[in-house]
Protein backbone atom coordinates (compact mmCIF):
# COMPACT_ATOMS: atom_id res chain seq x y z
CA UNK A 1 0.00 0.00 0.00
CA UNK A 2 3.06 2.59 0.91
CA UNK A 3 4.63 1.57 -1.98
CA UNK A 4 1.53 2.51 -4.58
CA UNK A 5 0.92 5.71 -2.19
CA UNK A 6 4.82 6.70 -2.84
CA UNK A 7 3.84 5.64 -6.99
CA UNK A 8 0.85 7.75 -6.72
CA UNK A 9 2.57 10.59 -5.68
CA UNK A 10 5.25 10.51 -8.16
CA UNK A 11 2.91 10.29 -11.23
CA UNK A 12 1.16 13.57 -10.00
CA UNK A 13 4.26 15.48 -9.16
CA UNK A 14 5.17 14.14 -13.04
CA UNK A 15 1.70 15.08 -14.33
CA UNK A 16 1.76 18.65 -12.25
CA UNK A 17 5.81 18.80 -13.74
CA UNK A 18 4.37 18.10 -17.54
CA UNK A 19 1.66 20.22 -17.50
CA UNK A 20 3.86 22.71 -16.40
CA UNK A 21 6.42 22.61 -19.40
CA UNK A 22 3.62 22.18 -21.23
CA UNK A 23 2.05 25.32 -20.06
CA UNK A 24 5.18 27.14 -20.66
CA UNK A 25 5.67 25.94 -24.34
CA UNK A 26 2.18 26.99 -24.99
CA UNK A 27 2.90 30.31 -23.95
CA UNK A 28 6.38 30.74 -25.59
CA UNK A 29 4.61 29.67 -28.70
CA UNK A 30 2.02 32.24 -28.69
CA UNK A 31 4.68 34.64 -28.11
CA UNK A 32 6.62 33.80 -31.14
CA UNK A 33 3.49 34.01 -32.91
CA UNK A 34 2.89 37.86 -31.70
CA UNK A 35 6.25 38.57 -32.62
CA UNK A 36 5.94 37.37 -36.36
CA UNK A 37 2.80 39.02 -36.23
CA UNK A 38 4.56 42.47 -34.93
CA UNK A 39 7.42 41.44 -37.88
CA UNK A 40 4.99 40.82 -40.51
CA UNK A 41 3.14 44.06 -40.66
CA UNK A 42 6.37 45.70 -39.92
CA UNK A 43 7.56 44.41 -43.38
CA UNK A 44 4.30 45.35 -44.99
CA UNK A 45 4.90 49.00 -43.85
CA UNK A 46 7.69 49.36 -45.14
CA UNK A 47 7.23 47.87 -48.50
CA UNK A 48 4.33 50.12 -48.91
CA UNK A 49 6.94 53.03 -48.50
CA UNK A 50 9.35 51.45 -50.88
CA UNK A 51 6.69 51.49 -53.05
CA UNK A 52 6.06 54.76 -52.38
CA UNK A 53 9.21 56.17 -52.87
CA UNK A 54 9.29 54.06 -56.56
CA UNK A 55 6.08 55.42 -57.65
CA UNK A 56 7.78 59.11 -56.83
CA UNK A 57 10.88 58.15 -58.91
CA UNK A 58 8.96 56.80 -61.83
CA UNK A 59 6.78 59.89 -61.87
CA UNK A 60 10.00 61.63 -61.92
CA UNK A 61 11.09 60.07 -64.69
CA UNK A 62 8.54 60.40 -66.71
CA UNK A 63 8.09 64.29 -66.55
CA UNK A 64 12.04 64.78 -67.23
CA UNK A 65 11.52 62.36 -70.13
CA UNK A 66 8.32 64.19 -71.45
CA UNK A 67 9.89 67.50 -71.11
CA UNK A 68 12.86 66.33 -72.74
CA UNK A 69 10.78 65.49 -76.09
Amino acid sequence: MMSQNRQESKDRLRAEHDYMVNLKAELEIRHLHEKIDHLITNQWQRLLEIQEVQMELMEELTHKTSRGH
